[in-house]
């Protein structure tokens, strides 16, 4: 399996128009396991996505599906930049295959 965990910073005043527009962009997406955008609480702009998938070539291959191309062409101009960022190896979790 292959994981992200990853941090954007928005335009201020975007963090809901950007996490309405990467909600949007999560439909059918084959490999993904999970896919959670959530607010940061200690930053109004700040942005966590963490992603579980069943390879790291699905997530690559996902990058070029249309919704998602769509949602990271809406989401550009809402970016101010991104955080840090982690590459995992999931091993076990609510959700995922034993």
């Amino acid at each position: 399996m292959y994981g992200l965990i990853g941090k954007m910073k928005t335009v201020p005043g975007q963090r809901d128009e950007l996490i309405d527009i990467l909600a949007d962009g999560l439909k059918d997406m084959p490999g993904c396991l999970s896919y959670i955008v959530a607010r940061d609480p200690e930053d109004p702009n700040g942005i966590w996505v963490t992603e579980a998938w069943d390879s790291k070539s699905s997530h690559e291959a996902s990058l070029a599906l249309p919704s998602v191309r769509d949602a990271i062409s809406r989401g550009k101009p809402l970016i101010a930049g991104f955080g840090e960022r982690f590459e995992t190896e999931p091993v076990a979790g609510h959700g995922l295959p034993a």
